[in-house]
């Protein structure tokens, strides 16, 4: 997938590695790459490659996606990589055995919370930290790939998603400006 990962290469940097989906994993489940030294300083991101090769319905549409899933973040590890290699392999697969896509304003549960125990769930929304043209890509076959970015969001601030909506959610976010690189970022104020 050359386009993929000339494309997700142009805004996250170099791929460094990449891990294949753990043994027993649904057959369509993505390799999970690595990035360093892209458009966001002393960021590092992670991104599905080959997840937009098994399409997707979302459960309001008639429509198949195809996309990629995408977690960046600034967080300064002595060792390791951190959760979101494993995150991303979770949800993918999740959305593999389903069948189901994930777009914007659509909330994951994960099984267990990120190291710091408050970000209970992820939110999917547009990868808005990079310029609009990062939003989809098209690939060698002529489908349209949607990048998902996924963003550790709390138990609070999934309720009031499901609750409110995610646009109340978003101009929350934007109001108030968190840090969506630091998976440890304080709650939003929410009304």
């Amino acid at each position: 997938m050359p386009e993929l990962i000339d494309h997700l290469e142009s805004r996250l940097g170099r791929m460094t590695g990449a891990w294949s989906p753990p043994a027993g994993s649904p057959e369509g489940v993505p390799q999970v790459a690595h990035f360093r030294e892209g458009r966001l300083p002393g960021a590092q991101s992670f991104a599905t490659v080959g997840l937009s090769r098994t399409p997707l319905r979302h459960p309001t549409t008639d429509r198949h996606y195809h996309l990629e899933l995408l977690a960046c973040e600034t967080t300064v590890r002595a060792d390791g990589y951190g959760p979101f290699p494993d995150v991303l392999d979770y949800v993918s697969g999740r959305l593999v055995a389903s069948g189901q896509a994930i777009l914007r304003g659509d909330v994951v549960p994960l099984p267990i919370p990120l190291p710091g125990g408050t970000m209970t769930s992820l939110y999917a929304a547009m990868p808005v930290y990079f310029d609009d043209d990062f939003f989809s890509v098209t690939v060698e076959n002529g489908s349209e790939v949607v990048i998902a970015w996924l963003i550790p969001i709390t138990a609070e601030e999934t309720a009031f998603i499901h609750e409110k909506g995610w646009q109340p959610f978003e101009e929350a976010l934007t109001h108030q400006n968190p840090d969506l690189l630091n998976p440890n970022r304080p709650q939003l104020d929410l009304p």
